[in-house]
């Protein structure tokens, strides 16, 4: 049934990815319709982390928020889509980076690097990253349980020459590259909210104390990665740029748990500049008042 769905999907989504702009922003604008008037796509888990995030504003404002996250969202599924048909040259012209200065340094140094992003934005198209830097890179990602849709991200991402990786083979393959003298510049998402089970820290995010993935800093850590933040601000419709901000070029001798709050707190001026572009929908403040029971 799920191969089904794949091959009937694929033809529509190979045409999406040939529209002019013009016509995928207009199909966006129809989706938007669809997904936040008739299906409703999690309304209650963005309507309530809006409430908790900004409490102070209005509640006209919030729901101004909304609707603005919701069509940025539209966007950007249509236009990870897009990236099948698009060239390098375009995926530049759209995606523009500032400091590369930055990761060429540390490159001239011999070093490889992580950077650390959240879902802000457009992190899909930051892939055009690879097509800049001189070491080689890769993406730490999640897989899909479906593998033909997941070979589909797979080959959406790796399009402009960067390699995925999922997370349990991240210290392998770092590993291995080190080995063979590969420099490597290494991507990944790090605001999911972890599992309780696995949770080390605590912190407050956008005034709200949760448990932080620290997974991305302890690799830096255990791996001597300089840790990297890559500031994504949307310019406008279907234009982004991407700054390389720098965490920490030692992360052996910095505290625990310092890089991970230096993430977050970046992240927080991104959100308070342009809320209407973090994803939403993630239950990132789920599990909030729960610290004593996680220890318990």
């Amino acid at each position: 049934m799920q191969r089904a769905v794949y091959l009937l999907s694929f033809p529509f989504l190979w045409l999406v990815s040939r529209l002019p702009f013009p016509l995928l922003y207009a199909l966006s604008d129809g989706v938007f319709l669809l997904v936040y008037y008739l299906v409703r796509y999690r309304r209650k888990v963005v309507r309530e982390n809006l409430k908790l995030v900004f409490p102070e504003k209005p509640e006209a404002e919030r729901s101004r928020i909304e609707r603005r996250f919701y069509a940025h969202m539209c966007d950007m599924f249509l236009e990870m889509i897009k990236t099948m048909g698009m060239t390098p040259e375009e995926m530049r012209r759209r995606f523009t980076f500032s400091n590369l200065e930055l990761l060429h340094r540390l490159e001239d140094q011999g070093k490889s690097v992580m950077i650390q992003f959240p879902h802000y934005a457009s992190w899909e198209w930051a892939i055009i990253l690879d097509s800049h830097i001189r070491s080689r890179g890769f993406g730490i990602y999640q897989p899909i349980n479906h593998p033909d849709f997941d070979k589909l991200i797979r080959d959406i991402r790796g399009k402009f020459g960067m390699t995925l990786i999922t997370t349990k083979q991240t210290r392998e393959v770092v590993a291995q590259n080190r080995k063979n003298g590969i420099l490597a510049t290494y991507g990944i998402l790090t605001d999911q909210s972890p599992m309780l089970k696995k949770t080390h820290y605590w912190a407050p995010f956008m005034g709200i104390e949760v448990p932080m993935h620290t997974g991305a800093e302890l690799l830096c850590k255990q791996l001597d990665l300089p840790a990297i933040y890559l500031k994504v601000t949307k310019i406008k419709r279907g234009y982004y740029h991407g700054e390389c901000i720098l965490l920490s070029d030692n992360p052996s001798a910095v505290p625990d748990y310092q890089i991970t709050d230096m993430f977050f707190r970046e992240t927080e001026r991104a959100i308070r500049e342009a809320p209407e572009y973090y994803f939403w929908t993630h239950k990132r403040w789920k599990h909030r008042g729960k610290k004593d029971a996680a220890r318990a």
